[in-house]
């Protein structure tokens, strides 16, 4: 069966169910048939919203395209026909076997007027249900992707800040002034030079022309 067929049985099943415990109710309290008769339209309507709100949200979650999604529409206005049409002639059979009355309407009246006033119901409530369904899922998904967005722009200050740190050390140690000199250069930088003699090739001292040692640098 379709989605349609299985929601409008069931409308119409709920119907004749509310009017049963209705009849029943106005028979032991006639004096609170007022009260008891917006109580039992106000239980209908519960299970109209609740199913076709359900109805909106699974649609929005499984198609996040509106134009993707099932026309629910169409959908709740075919139940909401066969579940007036299909509440009343059921309606109008069972008040045949029951001792109180279901409202003593005849099967022409249950079949146009009483059905017709079933059918807006139904499908009245069950768009404004699958609208609201699908407007929470569009605001939850608002939501999930301004959280996302938050955690990304914090990631990303995340990066910058350390990019911004790691820039700001290089040039630290750049404009540092980089020392060549080796570790004695202090120690040894006034020292003396040895001067030592020259020789000749074979081993012994150069003497000059007044018979003096020689040093390597001519003096």
């Amino acid at each position: 069966m379709t989605g349609w067929a299985v929601r409008g049985i069931s409308m119409g099943l709920v119907n004749v169910v509310v009017r049963l415990l209705l009849g029943a109710a106005v028979s032991m309290w006639p004096l609170s048939g007022s009260a008891l008769r917006w109580v039992a339209y106000a239980l209908v309507l519960l299970i109209i919203i609740v199913w076709a709100g359900i109805d909106g949200i699974r649609d929005r979650r499984k198609h996040p395209d509106p134009e993707d999604g099932e026309d629910l529409t169409m959908v709740w206005l075919k139940a909401a026909v066969v579940g007036g049409l299909l509440g009343g002639l059921l309606s109008w059979i069972v008040d045949f076997f029951v001792d109180f009355s279901l409202g003593q309407n005849g099967l022409v009246f249950e079949l146009t007027s009483g059905a017709a006033f079933t059918i807006l119901t139904i499908f009245i409530a069950a768009s404004v249900a699958v609208f609201v369904g699908r407007q929470i899922v569009n605001r939850e998904a608002k939501k999930k992707l301004a959280t996302s967005d938050a955690e990304r722009a914090h990631d990303r200050q995340l990066v910058n800040a350390g990019q911004e740190n790691g820039s700001g050390r290089a040039q630290a140690t750049q404009a540092e002034p980089t020392r060549s000199e080796p570790q004695w250069a202090p120690e040894h930088g006034e020292a003396d030079t040895e001067v030592f003699s020259a020789v000749d090739a074979d081993g012994k001292p150069r003497l000059d022309k007044r018979g003096r040692h020689g040093s390597a640098d001519g003096s």
